[in-house]
């Protein structure tokens, strides 16, 4: 099937056919004329003109048809015996007398070659153009002459003479001319086009024909948003259309709608071999300039790229005009990928390195930006020396700073190679290496600095290289490398004893011991000694200063070694010395907002927080909105905003904060433990879904342990849940994470407890949570124990405690915590102002659980989903669905049917009266509201 034709159907060239039909018409009367179809490789030409022989207009004519080709060019009247041979051997002798004769030695062997006097020639010409004049007597002619550019020059004259003459003969002439091929400039290709009645430049398909050819290569199950993709990776030319569809076909793959994204990346062998064969034909400077638009890609402004080819300026902007004629570029660069593909067929590849080194080489000398050199440098394995590595490391930086740090890290290890094998520059540029992995791979951040931090030579280059790793992501360190920080530190000795930048430096090293101390037994025990030591934060005139004092203070409110009174104070202070404008995770701010947060001041960080937000979204770091709005959950769920604190958790999630490699382990640590307090089980499920079962990393392996013990009590696991939860407090309380706000264990193992029927162990938990909770003094804790004490001892004391713990709580900023002690004594006093007073302050922040449950109480009718129990399986494949889970994918997860899943969704919504996975989120979380209240 033709280019341009779908099911035997020309497409989209109605107006070009009426005007072949009406030439036609015109020449039958004995009006000849000259009709051109021109335009760039691929527009659908020669599918027009073989079309137009067939054409019910043509029916009465001689039709005399020929293609030229390049590797004809050199056979003198080569086109021009393709064109009448035919028509001769059907022909009477008589055709041949008169001047015709003349015309015999051009279709006998070894006649009509160059070298014949200029008469001579004039003779064949007389009598070619008399033999056509009589083998046209009994019918009208259409010649048809595809390629006009590529015709010989002997035949290009006699053509040239029939088209001076055509207006006076029975005869239309229709060729076509590819633009923009150098030897369509030729004189009499010039002429012959000049003589042209019509010129049409045949358009590109639009849309639906697009889709309706390809649909005609690859069967009715090509859907029409498949079609559409195809037309925008082609911009409608018929040639790339054809060919993309016959390489789709090739792989097998369904033409629909879900494989659409892949049609771009094709590059069909067919378009690719036919743009091959285009440059080859073409002079040697335009291929030079193709090469060199080809090596410098997006660097490819005329100045450089005409250096790189070695032409002069107007010679480069010829050769570019050329080529948007050829449909080779569009603006100054390849006009598809295909293109781009068949210039790399061209070129060897000592050629392509050869190429890349002057490119580099010119952009350096020509002042462009230090990424389009880099980018060169990427395609060069020759070392280049310090220079290359000065250029390297600038565009990593800026690759940075605008939010692509993948690139700087592919830049710097480029970089690598220009350095020693062990010297200081190779330790220099794995200092950046390791500043730009951090964004995205902690771990390889970590090993990189291992590997630089052996390369220098004195403890204040060792020190300057480990510092680039923050506190928190040398929490995540190995062994290994906390040794080597260890040891630095030891050779530093006390920030005291030091000024100046060493004293910096000391004081950044020991923010560093200190955080990756918390892992251990007596880590955070001198916490509050060394806090009282260190002047106030509104004096902490250095960023060292106020790094090691922020540290410090999330430690003391982690482990309760500062009140929560003095722990905000100082989170305050040096929270407002931060800029929410600068990057988020190398500075405190998040060790500062969990203290905040956890200290009952939450509210401070709110504005500070959302301007961080909006600097991390301008400058488009995804890892940077998941630790923000991460944080933005904790500080919504401890002021009491359930449904913002639900929303921001599930976004952040939807960015990656479950992604510890990228995050680093303390925003996972904040997004378990909001999911925790929020009970949420999409959230909770959605983590434990994604993570390993036993995470290498203490903390993060605790937070998990917290997760599937909440899981297991949703599920009515008790005893299993019992063990899980007594397992990581052992593991808190080893590492002195004591916060009862933070990590109320010891409430949620005590309620366990007294479902089992253990009141005594029960009691002696939550009491002893209420000691700890005392001493932090954040009136959220408090509250919390005394309403969990309140729910376990029970009767009268347990209305008195319940009482006590709204008192607290309402000084409290966490009115999530106090809307659970309202219904709680709501439900104690059977008091229907007590559960109105409940149902106002759940309703407006957001706490649906305790709405439904205060609706109900008050006879407003129960909730949908009360009593609501769904099956193991039904379970787990409404969290997949909720996890955005195909039917398939859900299937292979669960190694069931298809047809399985679909049941188990349709009970699932029966069940929980919903109509479909949309609705399906909330539902599930109104089924868990309805479970009893801990």
């Amino acid at each position: 099937m033709t280019k341009g034709y779908a099911a035997g159907v020309l497409l989209e060239r109605d107006d070009e056919m009426s005007l072949v039909s009406e030439a036609l018409l015109r020449a039958r009367d004995g009006t000849g004329s000259v009709v051109v179809l021109a335009g760039p490789l691929g527009n659908g030409k020669t599918a027009l003109l073989r079309a137009t022989a067939r054409h019910s207009a043509a029916a009465s004519f001689s039709v005399l048809h020929v293609s030229a080709t390049p590797m004809e060019r050199d056979h003198d009247y080569g086109v021009v015996r393709q064109l009448l041979e035919p028509a001769l051997a059907r022909a009477p002798q008589q055709v041949w007398t008169g001047p015709a004769a003349f015309a015999r030695p051009v279709f006998t062997p070894g006649g009509g070659q160059a070298g014949q006097p200029d008469d001579a020639e004039q003779s064949v010409h007389l009598g070619l153009l008399s033999l056509g004049r009589h083998l046209g007597r009994e019918q009208p002619t259409f010649l048809l002459i595809d390629d006009l550019q590529w015709v010989d020059d002997r035949s290009l004259a006699v053509l040239e003479a029939v088209a001076r003459r055509v207006r006076h003969l029975r005869a239309v002439m229709l060729v076509t001319v590819r633009e923009g091929d150098p030897l369509a400039d030729r004189p009499a290709v010039t002429s012959i086009l000049a003589a042209a009645t019509h010129r049409v430049r045949p358009r590109p398909l639009g849309p639906a024909a697009a889709a309706q050819l390809v649909r005609a290569k690859l069967g009715r199950e090509c859907d029409e948003e498949f079609g559409l993709a195809c037309h925008d990776a082609t911009g409608g030319n018929p040639l790339l259309l054809t060919a993309l569809a016959l390489a789709w076909a090739m792989g097998g793959q369904a033409p629909v709608a879900a494989n659409a994204c892949l049609v771009r990346d094709l590059r069909p062998a067919q378009a690719r071999e036919r743009f091959t064969a285009c440059m080859r034909a073409l002079p040697e400077p335009v291929q030079r300039l193709l090469k060199a638009a080809a090596v410098l890609e997006d660097a490819a402004e005329p100045d450089v790229m005409s250096a790189v080819a070695q032409l002069d300026e107007s010679s480069a902007a010829e050769a570019v005009r050329g080529l948007r004629k050829l449909g080779l570029f569009a603006g100054d660069g390849f006009a598809h990928p295909g293109v781009r593909g068949a210039v790399d067929d061209l070129m060897t590849a000592a050629e392509r390195e050869q190429l890349h080194l002057r490119a580099v080489r010119l952009l350096h000398d020509f002042g462009k930006s230090a990424e389009s050199v880099a980018d060169q440098l990427l395609s060069i394995t020759v070392p280049q020396g310090a220079w290359a590595v000065e250029v390297l490391r600038d565009a990593a930086q800026i690759a940075v700073r605008r939010g692509a740090p993948e690139t700087a890290v592919t830049y710097l290890r480029r970089a690598l190679l220009d350095t020693s094998v062990d010297g200081q520059d190779r330790a220099t540029v794995l200092v950046d290496l390791a500043n730009a992995e951090r964004q995205f791979d902690i771990h390889a951040a970590i090993r990189t600095v291992s590997y630089a931090v052996a390369l220098l030579p004195g403890p204040r280059e060792r020190a300057a290289a480990l510092i680039r790793l923050t506190p928190a992501v040398m929490g995540d360190a190995p062994e290994a490398i906390v040794s080597v920080l260890r040891k630095v530190v030891e050779e530093f000795g006390p920030a005291e004893h030091l000024d100046g930048v060493d004293r910096d430096l000391a004081l950044r090293l020991e923010a560093r011991m200190r955080y990756v101390g918390r892992r251990g037994t007596t880590g955070l025990a001198s916490t509050y000694a060394r806090l009282t030591e260190l002047e106030d934060a509104q004096r902490a005139d250095s960023g060292a200063e106020r790094e090691l004092l922020s540290v410090l203070v999330n430690s003391a409110a982690l482990a309760v070694r500062a009140p929560a009174g003095r722990v905000a104070a100082l989170a305050e202070q040096l929270l407002a010395r931060e800029p929410a404008s600068s990057p988020h995770s190398p500075s405190v701010a998040p060790l500062l907002v969990t203290a905040l947060a956890i200290a009952d001041s939450p509210g401070v960080t709110e504005s500070w927080l959302d301007r961080a937000l909006e600097a991390a979204r301008q400058s488009g770091d995804v890892v940077e909105q998941a630790m923000i709005r991460t944080e933005q959950s904790l500080v919504h769920l401890l002021s009491g905003r359930v449904a913002h604190a639900t929303r921001a958790a599930s976004e952040a999630l939807d960015l990656g904060a479950w992604k510890w490699s990228a995050v680093g382990t303390s925003a996972g640590v904040v997004a378990g433990t909001v999911a925790l307090q929020l009970g949420d089980p999409v959230l909770i499920d959605r983590m434990l879904s994604s993570v390993e079962i036993y995470p290498a990393n203490p903390s993060l392996a605790t937070i998990t342990g917290l997760l599937r013990g909440h899981a297991a009590v949703l599920r009515g696991e008790l005893a299993s849940a019992a063990l899980i939860l007594t397992d990581c407090g052992t593991q808190l309380d080893r590492a002195s994470w004591r916060n009862p706000v933070f990590f109320a264990w010891r409430s949620s193992l005590a309620l366990v407890k007294f479902k089992l029927g253990d009141v005594s162990a029960a009691i002696g938990l939550a009491e002893e949570e209420r000691l700890i909770a005392e001493e932090w003094g954040a009136a959220s804790g408090i509250g919390r124990t005394l309403r969990v004490l309140g729910r376990i001892v029970g009767g009268e004391a347990g209305r008195e405690l319940t009482g006590r713990a709204v008192d607290v709580l309402e000084k409290s900023a966490h009115r999530l915590e106090l809307v659970h002690a309202m219904r709680q004594w709501a439900e104690m006093s059977e008091s229907e102002s007590a559960w109105r007073s409940c149902l106002n302050l759940a309703e407006e922040i957001g706490a649906q659980a305790v709405v439904q449950r205060a609706r109900t109480a008050l006879g407003a009718g129960a909730p949908a989903t009360t009593g609501v129990k769904l099956t193991r399986s039904e379970q787990k494949v409404a969290m997949l669905a909720v996890g955005g889970r195909s039917n398939q994918e859900i299937a292979a997860v669960l190694d069931v049917t298809s047809r399985a899943v679909e049941k188990h969704l349709t009970n699932t919504y029966r069940k929980l009266g919903v109509r479909g996975r949309s609705e399906l989120a909330e539902a599930l979380r109104r089924a868990a509201a309805a479970a009893p209240a801990e």
